[in-house]
């Protein structure tokens, strides 16, 4: 697998007289992943994603991406061509009153013929289920179809991979799946790298592997399965691990064992139904 990003030895601090928020972070980040960073707020999470396409600089230490330092200012914009990022507030991404012409945004902007500018418009809005909605007006949609548009917005710039910080926090649960199906279509059928930050369990599950972090620094690096196995360590970060594993060792203390760690609904049901058959 391809690394597309490192971060090497990076510390960040917002002033010099405040503590730093990371702390000597080592982290790579891989092409075709979807990654998702989970931490409570404070851990830093939020940081390190601005970090990625330059939207901040590090204190000391390196971050590369596609190949290119980000503390160089010559190569900003190709970075961000490379990587684009959505907001935890839909609303402040969205910048016309027609939702063809917000996705149009950033490839006008670019300076494409007007031809290629239709042609990644409905690529893009096609990719996020929302081609019906081109004509429509954004503030009339709800908060996951809005998030969606901005999703779109970054897909027509081309870029290979995007980066959410907290894109679902604002969203009711439907509003949630949807972005969430909108990201693992995304990897899963155009090759789209993804680094979701997020503080939801079930979103984290998922992904295909889950970072964690705490205090500046990673604690946590692996696959879903491994990470919540570490149930007392999260616990310890002020973390949870998701509702059915949960639920699964709830019902151990009181001597129900399912077989396994289920983090899915679907995995805790065939779970707990193959604990009543071997009862039986």
């Amino acid at each position: 697998m391809n690394k597309i990003i490192e971060f090497k030895n990076v510390s960040f601090s917002y002033s010099e007289e405040e503590e730093a928020v990371l702390q000597n972070l080592d982290l790579d980040f891989y092409e075709g992943q979807f990654t998702c960073v989970l931490g409570h707020n404070g851990s830093g999470k939020s940081t390190m994603a601005k970090l990625i396409n330059a939207l901040y600089i590090p204190t000391s230490g390196t971050v590369i991406s596609y190949g290119l330092d980000t503390a160089d200012e010559k190569n900003e914009i190709p970075i961000r061509r490379n990587i684009g990022m959505v907001f935890q507030n839909p609303d402040n991404q969205i910048v016309a009153t027609i939702v063809e012409d917000d996705v149009a945004f950033g490839p006008e902007n670019l300076g494409l013929p007007r031809d290629e500018i239709r042609k990644r418009v409905d690529e893009a809005l096609k990719a996020v289920n929302m081609y019906e909605y081109r004509y429509h007006e954004p503030h009339r949609l709800s908060g996951g179809q809005k998030q969606r548009i901005a999703i779109a917005g970054v897909i027509a710039m081309k870029t290979n991979c995007i980066v959410l910080d907290e894109p679902t926090a604002m969203l009711d649960p439907k509003g949630r799946r949807e972005v969430i199906e909108t990201l693992l279509k995304l990897k899963n059928e155009y090759g789209i790298s993804v680094i979701l930050v997020t503080h939801f369990m079930d979103e984290a599950v998922k992904a295909d592997r889950v970072v964690v972090m705490n205090d500046g620094k990673v604690c946590l690096d692996g696959t879903p399965a491994q990470v919540f196995s570490n149930a007392s360590h999260l616990e310890s970060m002020g973390l949870t691990v998701p509702k059915p594993l949960e639920l699964a060792y709830q019902l151990q203390k009181n001597g129900v064992r399912i077989n396994g760690e289920p983090l899915t609904a679907a995995e805790f049901v065939d779970g707990f139904k193959n604990y009543v058959e071997n009862r039986g």
